[in-house]
């Protein structure tokens, strides 16, 4: 059987794995105070928090996220409640593990898990955010603009770029959502929605050329 990452052609993969790269913060694990599971369609957020959480890298978890069009039939209950539940499959102690959600995008994801935690009398220093692996860059700058007094250290599960399009199943959604995060790091500071984020040509013209070949579903107008 044809693997769904062999199936994208050559000069589709190049550039695909250019923008990989530059969306991997390339962050060294460490403590923190607070683990935050970015909710998302991707469940290995939720499996990766918990290893994290296992390894003692911080001492509780907040999920945060309602649905999205792309998550609502897959997490009918909701994002965070999904990844909660995994995460005590997981071995993760109830707890240890705090829901936000309401959160529809990943603005609010910051927003609202900052609310949390003051409501609670939870104090914060340093966060470990944990998203899927090519939203790194766009929950950094997010975070540093919503949070700005916090270090910050992006995680997900380290996946190569063929492992991480074979355990999704669907190479096409994964291209598309790759090409609108990459989007995002150009346009949302421009709304006051995240910091800029230096871009290196070959960055930007390896999306150029997969927006011109029609990888454009997950594009914001």
């Amino acid at each position: 059987m044809v693997s769904a990452a062999s199936a994208i052609p050559e000069e589709v993969w190049s550039d695909l794995a250019i923008l990989w790269n530059y969306h991997d913060m390339h962050h060294e694990a460490r403590k923190s105070d607070i683990g935050i599971g970015l909710g998302s369609h991707d469940l290995g957020v939720a499996i990766c928090t918990a290893e994290l959480f296992k390894q003692g890298l911080f001492p509780r978890i907040v999920f945060t996220g309602a649905n999205a069009p792309t998550t609502i039939e897959r997490f009918p209950r909701g994002e965070a409640v999904h990844y909660r539940e995994k995460a005590m499959e997981l071995g993760v102690p109830d707890e240890a593990i705090l829901v936000e959600p309401e959160a529809t995008n990943t603005g609010e994801n910051i927003q609202l898990t900052r609310k949390l935690l003051s409501a609670q009398s939870i104090e914060v220093s340093s966060v470990t955010l944990i998203s899927r692996p090519y939203q790194q860059r766009r929950a950094y700058a997010t975070c540093k603009m919503f949070w700005p007094e916090v270090t910050i250290t992006c995680a997900s599960l380290p996946l190569s770029l063929p492992d991480y399009i074979e355990a999704i199943g669907d190479a096409d959604r994964v291209i598309n959502m790759i090409v609108g995060d990459t989007q995002r790091i150009i346009e949302l500071p421009k709304f006051g929605f995240a910091i800029p984020q230096e871009m290196p040509s070959e960055v930007h013209e390896a999306y150029e050329r997969l927006v011109s070949v029609g990888y454009t579903t997950r594009l914001i107008k």
